[in-house]
């Protein structure tokens, strides 16, 4: 099921990003971004509608995931 991020309060939607950001085997190549960076990138792409965030009921989960 598709969540509208922009009705998470923001604090919410940071945490969930971050937990994104933070899984082991998340690629960005050779470069190294801060955890700020990382974020920021998710919510313009959030923002453009390249991906989007989805809740899976059965396991409690949110995930972000390309359209």
């Amino acid at each position: 099921m598709e969540i509208p991020y922009q009705k998470l309060a923001p604090a919410v939607l940071r945490a969930v990003i971050e937990e994104f950001v933070t899984r082991e085997g998340t690629d960005y190549g050779a470069n190294d971004f801060s955890l700020d960076s990382k974020v920021a990138q998710v919510i313009r792409q959030l923002d453009e509608g390249s991906i989007f965030l989805s809740y899976d009921s059965q396991s409690g989960s949110c995930h972000l995931r390309k359209r």
